[in-house]
């Protein structure tokens, strides 16, 4: 898994290349964040050592089980949450990471809007949004943005960096880049986190500044921990 994960990397990278070479944009416009949910340190650290330094976790707790002793051969390391957030974890999520992908909602806000203060932090925020308004998936609704995005800054002091999206499954993608860069141009927004392991090099065509790939770089997820049988009475 060492070698296969550094490989891995190896390949995203000159895939990023690619994709920024047809568009052409510099490559140094478009972040990677390699999604390590669900992975644990041994499959990170060849990571880390071939040099990726920006990490994506989808749960706080997960990440506070790991990243502080990896953090410590690397402080450099840029950690970002592109998982939901609730809001009585934003405290420890503004403690954690460097950029949450996740603000979607007004009570979000107010917990962020409280934290960034009291723990002098000044992390990058993104706005996600459910572009195909799927019911079961977090985000506010294209419709909405505009009016969420003013309210995060005038009413809640926030300074937001960009948009995030995640696609539906069973559609195009491009046609949900499209939008979010064009709610983001018209809000005066530069940074669009959009495109995952299928799809990356898509966004970039579309002006992502970060891509989030995890399974092109890591391989298959582990699978769930069996549950522990409960012994005879």
């Amino acid at each position: 898994m060492i070698d296969d994960s550094a490989c891995g990397l190896a390949a995203v990278e000159q895939e990023i290349a690619r994709a920024c070479a047809d568009a052409r944009r510099e490559r140094s416009e478009v972040t990677l964040i390699a999604v390590s949910k669900t992975f644990f340190a041994d499959a990170i650290t060849p990571v880390l050592a071939a040099g990726q330094r920006h990490f994506g976790e989808n749960r706080v707790q997960e990440a506070k089980s790991k990243w502080p002793a990896l953090r410590q051969s690397h402080p450099e390391t840029t950690l970002h949450l592109i998982g939901p957030l609730q809001s009585n974890k934003a405290k420890d999520a503004v403690a954690l990471f460097d950029a949450i992908h996740s603000v979607d909602r007004d009570s979000l806000c107010q917990a962020l809007a409280k934290e960034l203060p009291q723990q002098d932090r000044l992390i990058e925020l993104f706005v996600q949004l459910n572009t195909g308004e799927e019911p079961q998936k977090a985000g506010i609704a294209p419709a909405e943005a505009d009016d969420f995005i003013r309210r995060c800054r005038e009413q809640y002091g926030l300074v937001i960096s960009g948009l995030m999206c995640i696609p539906p499954v069973d559609q195009a993608p491009a046609p949900h880049f499209a939008l979010t860069a064009k709610i983001a141009k018209r809000n005066g927004l530069t940074k669009l986190s959009m495109g995952m392991s299928a799809d990356f090099a898509i966004a970039i065509q579309f002006g992502a500044t970060h891509v989030r790939v995890g399974s092109a770089i890591f391989g298959h997820r582990p699978a769930a921990a069996a549950p522990t049988a409960t012994p005879a009475a």
